[in-house]
This record gives structure tokens, sequence and C-alpha cells, in this order.
């Protein structure tokens, strides 16, 4: 932030492309899924399955209990994304940042009352085109160990 006349600004001016967070590792974040978060989500994406609103559907469908709608990884990856993309050593240009892509390989469903824990890894820093590419993996298990989720996460940086 800068100090200019109205007040503080954001300074997103280019900022090199560093490597040195290629393979570091961050904390593993875990997050436990709870039926409403499941629902809410599922209403906020306008998803009206009923494995996604009823546990005896899901049950009957199949599931353990009542599962989460596969983009639901979002929400239990986040809490181990934030430290490594806002982690200085990674050397973020936030302010000029944008969201660059995700892929995600869904294995065992995730269901209310599982613990789901998340490890991130900056696998690749790189320069293309004047903009900085920073990805991400990410690797979500359940309280079993079973994997839930192996993501990709694109960020693109502007003005490199």
């Amino acid at each position: 932030m800068t100090a200019s006349p109205g007040g503080p600004r954001l300074d997103c001016r280019a900022v090199p492309v560093e490597t040195k967070a290629v393979g570091k590792t961050w904390d593993p974040a875990s997050f436990e899924v709870e039926a409403d978060r499941i629902r809410l989500y599922a209403d906020a994406v306008g998803e009206e399955n009923k494995i996604y609103h009823d546990a005896e559907a899901a049950k009957a469908a199949g599931f353990r209990d009542l599962v989460a709608p596969p983009m639901f990884a979002v929400v239990y990856s986040a809490p181990a994304m934030g430290p490594a993309i806002l982690d200085p050593e990674v050397g973020i240009n936030f302010p000029a940042m944008v969201h660059g892509g995700q892929e995600f390989e869904w294995k065992e469903p995730v269901c209310a009352g599982d613990v789901i824990t998340t490890k991130a890894e900056c696998k690749e820093i790189y320069e293309k085109d004047g903009k900085g590419f920073y990805v991400f993996e990410t690797v979500s298990t359940n309280q079993d160990g079973a994997e839930a989720v192996r993501a990709q996460w694109t960020n693109i940086v502007r003005g490199v």
C-alpha cells in the first residue's frame, strides 16, 4: 500500500517472478464437513439433487451419509491454499493476480461427518508473455486416509 491524496492505494507495479518456493509445502489444514454446510453450498450453486440435501436419499444412492457436491472441494481446500498463495516466499503480487484455472481428480466421495485434511505444494512458477504463472497442487484425504480429491490450481499475475 502506498499513501496518496484521497487515501492509501494498492501498489500493482510489476514484481519479478521468483522460483525459490517451487517444491515448498505448507502445514496441512483440516476441515470438518457438516451436513448443513453441504446443504448451504448445494443451495448456493443451485444443486437440486436430493443426495445433496437429504441423508436418506444419499444413503439410498450408496453413499455413507449426505454427500457433498464435487466442487465443495473448493470449500475444504481453501484453508490449505490461503497460506500458500499469500506466502511472501512464493511472491505473488496479489493485487495483480487473476484466477487461471483449476483441475480436479475426484476419488472417494466426501460426506457429512468426514474430516478432510488438505496438503498444498507449490509445483511450478514460471513467466510467460509478461505474466507470472503459479501452479499449486492440493491433495485432500478423509479421516480414514482415503484420497478424496487431487487438484491443480493455477494463478496468473499480470505485469511481471
